[in-house]
């Protein structure tokens, strides 16, 4: 027997801050979340798997019309398998108002209570709690019920687990606990990158089934689970993202212009290998100490515009997302003349009230954008990552400076 597990389809969601690059073909953004999910269920049907479970936010929000709810009833008979659907931040009861009743292979987990399903001719029992709103600040695991005996036991979460990183805290809990509640796996969402917090029992975040911004880079999809006599033997990580993201990052420290054009291409063929014929969506960062840091500055688009060429070569498709220079003069050249004012311009991170305003401003700024796009905003957010974002900065400043001074 096996069985599919997913989450985070955030379906209908945009791809942040791409909608006004020119240059992007249409087609290669729009439903493209849509098409993961078509390709998830394409991927059931081929393995035959036995069941389905989505760990919460398949749907982004709200719905902005009827055509979500029908597509996914459309995928759903398609699947023609049961699919166990929990609730999670992003489709909390509360936050979606439309509603369109859903094939009969279609069962979702309560928002009131945890709430088992069984599946008694395999042997099967799944437990769930969906979110009822938004914000869930308890530990919802704490109430999952006792394993069913003799049963292949699953628990269907959306949590933050213990996560420190960039993603919202929602029904915290610690992956040793959930060890102790004696099911044999735990599907996990909420984490867009897949993780396996332990085995045996396994306990499993499959990552989201599409990568959404420049920080969701590699391959994207679901996990396979193979059960023997009740006993999980294989879980695998199954691609199946139709558009992928990818991180470009080339150090230039003391390279001339036909060597760095060689690293670029390097990085570039890459990408396209490990996208498995996929069109990629690529961010280029170049970092290092360059006397090219003034031409580089100049001539962004045209760097730009060589990946898409060598991706081209490779036989695929790469559009650059962004060109992130994090190089710098060398500092021989720059420190006569900008090194008072670089000095003046650090003491500035040294006053908290000023480091205080810029945050809260950009705290502010965070706030008046939609979701999607948040998600795919380069802002600081603490002091240490306000320090990093003012050395680019004046970056961006002296090589003005240095290109002014030479006019």
């Amino acid at each position: 027997m096996k069985f599919l597990h997913a989450a985070d389809i955030h379906l209908d969601s945009p791809l942040a801050g791409l909608q006004a690059q020119q240059g992007l073909p249409a087609g290669l953004l729009r439903h493209c979340t849509r098409r993961a999910l078509a390709a998830m269920v394409d991927l059931a049907i081929a393995e035959d798997v036995a069941f389905v479970v989505i760990a919460g936010d398949l749907y982004d929000g709200d719905w902005k019309d009827f055509s979500t709810g029908l597509f996914v009833a459309e995928q759903m008979r398609r699947l023609a398998r049961p699919c166990f659907v929990l609730r999670g931040n992003h489709d909390a009861r509360s936050v979606i108002t439309r509603e369109l009743r859903l094939p009969p292979n279609v069962r979702e987990f309560s928002v009131h209570a945890c709430q088992t399903h069984r599946l008694d001719e395999l042997g099967v029992a799944l437990h769930g709690h969906s979110f009822p709103n938004r914000a869930v600040p308890e530990d919802l695991s704490e109430g999952y019920r006792d394993a069913v005996p003799g049963f292949l036991n699953i628990g269907v979460l959306h949590t933050s687990a213990d996560d420190p990183g960039e993603h919202e805290t929602y029904a915290p809990c610690h992956a040793g606990r959930l060890a102790l509640k004696g099911y044999e796996y735990w599907a996990l969402g909420h984490i867009h990158a897949r993780r396996v917090l332990h085995e045996r029992p396994w306990i499993v975040f499959p990552g989201n089934l599409q990568g959404r911004h420049a920080r969701e880079t590699g391959p994207k999809g679901c996990t396979l689970v193979t059960v023997q006599d009740r006993d999980i033997v294989a879980v695998e990580h199954r691609a199946v993202d139709t558009l992928r993201w990818a991180a470009l990052e080339v150090d230039a420290t003391g390279l001339d212009i036909a060597t760095l054009t060689g690293r670029v291409d390097e990085a570039v063929q890459r990408a396209v290998a490990d996208a498995e014929g996929r069109p990629l969506l690529a961010r280029l960062v170049l970092r290092g100490e360059t006397p090219l840091h003034a031409a580089l500055m100049a001539d962004a688009d045209r760097l730009a515009a060589e990946c898409r060429s060598v991706a081209g070569e490779a036989g695929g498709e790469l559009w650059i997302e962004k060109v992130q220079l994090r190089t710098r003069p060398p500092r021989a050249e720059a420190s006569d003349l900008l090194g008072p004012l670089h000095q003046a311009f650090l003491a500035g991170l040294d006053d908290p009230l000023r480091v205080e305003a810029l945050l809260a401003e950009m705290r502010q700024l965070r706030g008046r954008l939609p979701g999607a796009a948040q998600d795919g905003l380069d802002l600081p957010a603490d002091a240490a990552a306000m320090a990093s974002l003012a050395d680019e900065a004046w970056q961006l400043a002296a090589a003005a400076i240095l290109a002014e001074d030479r006019l």
